[in-house]
């Protein structure tokens, strides 16, 4: 008799959330959430990348992921994220 593990393993029933992404959004804020090492709000990075401009979420991201001492990577992104909409108001206003 097998075990219930091994059983599991072979018909991939432990899959993660990122392998039931339906649209490619869901797939970015599910990377997003891993690289940031914030699973918790998941659902926010998935609302974003939903909402928000690519390349000022790519911009974020790569700014925080060079980051070296962030103590919270979440934190930094949602920070930066703000800093960089306002610069794009504040281009659009002039």
């Amino acid at each position: 008799m097998d075990k219930l593990s091994d059983i599991l393993k072979l018909r991939n029933i432990n899959k993660s959330v990122r392998d039931h992404n339906k649209y490619e959004y869901q797939a970015y804020g599910n990377r997003l959430a891993d690289e940031l090492g914030d699973e918790k709000h998941r659902a926010l990075y998935i609302r974003l990348a939903k909402n928000e401009e690519r390349n000022i979420l790519e911009s974020a991201r790569e700014y925080v992921l060079r980051s070296e001492n962030a103590v919270t990577k979440g934190r930094l992104f949602m920070w930066k994220l703000s800093q960089l909409k306002k610069d794009r108001l504040n281009k659009q206003a002039e």
